[in-house]
């Protein structure tokens, strides 16, 4: 054994992270079945290496008993203490059994041994690198298509896109440059396997933090995202930030932003709309683009009742329910779409008032008037001489 094995041991250590001592036990157990097979051997052996003086030695390992009934695995303890008078009963006993071409042997299956190491060793950082990426995007290259699969080559790996992740209106030519969401990654018998998505709303989510820097630095949060693959999605989004508008920020100046992740997904159509707490506010900006008149809100099957202008009514629903579907896969809401004739003659809308509606209808009132009117004031003095006149009229009268 030369010492060329100990430098490119070392060498693969230093290149491929795989430590010495970890090749060279595997050497050893790979020369102990290479002896076993090429010589016919049954006994119990060891391999010892020894890379710093270029040496390789087999053993014969036998078991110290007092009666011996297999001498390939035992021996007496008579025979042994004449090898040796300190064995004891239980004791092993090794011999030197090395043959003289064995060399040739060791060398190839040293050969083969690295190899298949070094082999499992790059699966391994593959594996480790991509599992790291699991819910990420990374750039590919369409490299072949079957019935079913489409591969993407991401490098040092070859990811599966499966039919069920393509988007229907896109079509794939190899060498086409694609950006895919990664899903899963597997260990297998051929090594990491990797399935990545164009339809997973996951992708949607990485192509705005990547082209939107206030989502990137956590100013803007997307709170939910509804999507039918490359035909239309909606996003809700939200901010802390005062002087931030969400929307606008997704949208970006004349539409760049949101235009160019359209064009990443074949034209989908992308409806951004603003997240609120409060569910009559949540539905009726996701219902967008359609306006929206009233929302009736029932706590207990988290449904709600949503009452729309006669000519909107279509626009509400969208090109079959799609509008409607995707806003309650959006807001977690159940959503009932009645235009406003249809409401009326349910009567459930205009919804009768209670006192507390009564009082926030008045007070609502009370702010479009001063909004339109300058010189409406409403405080207590101009309330006391309202009654006074009341009064003042009623006493002429008698």
């Amino acid at each position: 054994m030369s010492s060329d094995l100990l430098d490119a041991l070392t060498a693969l250590e230093k290149q491929k992270g795989i430590s010495r001592d970890v090749l060279v036990e595997a050497i050893e157990a790979a020369l102990v079945t290479a002896y076993k097979r090429n010589f016919n051997q049954a006994q119990n052996v060891r391999v010892d290496l020894n890379l710093d003086k270029g040496t390789m030695k087999v053993y014969s390992r036998k078991d110290v008993v007092d009666e011996v009934e297999d001498d390939r695995l035992q021996i007496s303890l008579e025979d042994a203490q004449r090898i040796n008078p300190a064995y004891e009963l239980e004791d092993i006993v090794e011999e030197e059994v090395t043959p003289r071409d064995f060399g040739r042997i060791a060398a190839q299956t040293a050969k083969q041994v690295v190899t298949q190491r070094v082999r499992e060793a790059e699966r391994g950082l593959i594996y480790e690198e991509y599992v790291d990426r699991e819910d990420d995007i990374v750039n590919g290259i369409v490299e072949r298509l079957d019935a079913r699969n489409l591969y993407v080559g991401l490098g040092k790996v070859e990811a599966v896109l499966p039919a069920g992740e393509q988007i229907s209106t896109e079509t794939y030519q190899p060498h086409d440059r694609i950006k895919v969401y990664i899903t899963k990654v597997e260990r297998t018998s051929r090594g990491p396997q990797v399935f990545v998505s164009r339809t997973h709303p996951g992708l949607l989510r990485r192509l705005f933090e990547v082209e939107v820097p206030e989502i990137y630095e956590g100013i803007v949060e997307i709170k939910s995202i509804a999507r039918e693959a490359g035909d239309r999605s909606k996003i809700s989004v939200h901010t802390n930030n005062e002087e931030v508008d969400p929307v606008g920020s997704c949208v970006g100046a004349r539409g760049a932003r949101v235009q160019s992740i359209s064009n990443e997904l074949n034209g989908e159509k992308i409806d951004i709309v603003e997240w609120s707490e409060d569910p009559v506010i949540f539905v009726a900006n996701a219902l967008s683009p359609s306006k929206v008149i009233d929302v009736q809100v029932n706590e207990e099957d988290r449904s709600t009742t949503v009452v729309v202008p006669d000519y909107q009514l279509s626009l509400a629903i969208g090109k079959r329910g799609q509008n409607a579907r995707l806003a309650a896969k959006l807001t977690g809401w159940k959503i009932d779409i009645k235009s406003e004739t249809d409401a009326r003659e349910l009567g459930i809308y205009p919804r009768a008032f209670d006192e507390t509606h009564v009082e926030e209808a008045e007070g609502q009132l009370d702010e479009e008037l001063a909004l339109n009117d300058p010189y409406f004031v409403e405080d207590e003095a101009s309330t006391e001489f309202e009654e006074e006149t009341i009064d003042l009229y009623s006493d002429d009268e008698d």
